[in-house]
């Protein structure tokens, strides 16, 4: 007769489903989020070569411009999960809608810059003549989006906080269908060629954010909650953001002087970084999608006071990242010659990207608890010790990276230097949780 499941058991096939429940859905919509750039850069590549490097520079200006604000979602999904677990859905979601009033002032102080500053911040990029004024005209329109863009991720931050990630990938997946539907029938149809294109993104991002507000405004009227803008509330938002802010660009450091420092390998190192920067970047949405699910689960838990119940998912997810990691990694070494031939033909591109993609795949399990564990204290509001934490490790791989060209390392050598990068962030989040000063219970931090 078989034996009924113990109590860990039992606890761990909760807090299983929970994970699934929400990561999968939350990794839908992050691979639809990158979609978007793919079209239109599948659109315009049609209409001539100026016009597909106009898009990768503004493409490139708008999607930093973004990033930079990604804690709107991470700081609003740790705070709303947080009034959740303590039971005041009123408070949870006045909460997300103080952190989408953020994500107006925002967005409109972001068009105040780049409107006037466009065509210099294409010429500091690096424009060809031919190309900036493509660049100027697609990024011009498109800063017209970018509210909408930040409403997006804090109100995917207010669901993904009320432990709901279905919605997100819904809207994404029917932003993403729309804006393919609209740049085709802008560029082509009425013949508004790249202006067309970035007029289409702009389109369904604000009905992506309208979407989201409908949605929110609605849970808002449910329960009483104010949608009135409040100045204390929209401060705290900004300054729970303020560390992920740091956080944020440390780790924009790193790529940047990573990729720097592979322009001055050599055309193939560069070419072979790219791709393997990429293909980094594909995995670590896998990996994201769990540090989602935490961020929202851990939140909960420390609301309702729960630390046992924190610290059993904090060890779950854990194993589910280092499980994820390891079958990405096995991926990607098994995948190789299928991808690899679709990315270069060049024999020497193919020599350096080899060596660089095994020790990527070698550093996923790593890669997976980094992730969890990122995840696991953002759901805790512990953005202080994480923008500190990223900055030690900036400083850190810095000057090793530098040193690659000095002592004659080629590309292998740098993505060692990136698994030391992230082996430097698994022993700082790691001592950080064993710590248990990031146990922090209550409706708020």
């Amino acid at each position: 007769m078989p034996q009924a499941p113990t109590r860990e058991q039992r606890s761990a096939r909760r807090h299983d489903r929970e994970i699934i429940a929400l990561a999968v859905p939350a990794f839908g919509a992050l691979v639809a989020e990158p979609l978007f750039v793919m079209v239109d850069s599948a659109v315009i590549g049609h209409l001539g070569t100026p016009q597909l490097a106009g898009l990768g520079v503004a493409a490139a200006l708008l999607t930093t411009a973004v990033s930079v604000f990604v804690f709107l979602a991470s700081a609003t999904t740790a705070a709303v999960a947080r009034r959740v677990g303590a039971g005041d859905l009123p408070a949870a979601i006045r909460q997300g809608m103080d952190g989408i009033w953020l994500a107006l002032l925002l967005g409109a102080a972001v068009i105040a810059v780049v409107l006037p500053t466009a065509p210099a911040l294409i010429d500091l990029f690096g424009a060809s003549p031919t190309a900036a004024p493509y660049a100027v005209t697609y990024l011009r329109i498109s800063a017209l989006g970018i509210p909408a863009m930040l409403i997006v991720l804090a109100a995917t931050g207010v669901l993904r906080g009320l432990q709901d990630t279905r919605t997100p990938l819904y809207v994404a997946v029917g932003g993403f269908t729309a804006n393919a539907a609209l740049n085709i029938t802008l560029v082509y149809g009425a013949g508004l060629g790249i202006a067309g294109s970035a007029w289409g993104t702009v389109i369904a991002q604000c009905a992506m954010a309208a979407v989201y507000l409908a949605v929110v405004i609605r849970g808002a009227r449910r329960h009483g909650a104010s949608l009135r803008p409040d100045a204390a509330g929209i401060r705290a938002c900004a300054q729970a953001g303020a560390p992920l802010l740091v956080r944020t660009l440390s780790l924009r450091a790193v790529l940047m002087i990573a990729t720097g420092v592979a322009a001055r390998l050599g055309d193939a190192d560069i070419a072979a970084h790219q791709i393997v920067l990429t293909l980094w970047s594909l995995l670590s949405f896998a990996l994201d999608a769990i540090a989602i699910a935490g961020q929202a689960i851990i939140g909960r838990y420390l609301g309702a006071a729960d630390t046992d119940g924190a610290r059993a998912a904090c060890r779950r997810m854990v194993q589910w990242g280092i499980a994820s990691g390891v079958v990405l990694g096995v991926l990607v070494v098994a995948a190789r010659p299928l991808f690899i031939p679709l990315f270069t033909t060049d024999p020497a591109v193919h020599g350096a990207l080899l060596p660089a993609l095994l020790v990527v795949a070698l550093t996923q399990p790593v890669a997976g608890v980094v992730f969890v564990l990122d995840g696991v204290l953002m759901g805790a509001g512990d953005g202080p010790y994480l923008a500190w934490a990223m900055l030690a490790v900036l400083a850190v791989f810095a000057p090793v990276a530098l040193l690659v060209p000095a002592l004659g390392g080629g590309l292998t050598a740098l993505w060692w230097a990136m698994a030391l990068m992230m082996a430097v962030r698994m022993a700082t989040l790691w001592l950080r949780t064993r710590s248990g000063r990031w146990l922090v219970t209550g409706a708020t931090r």
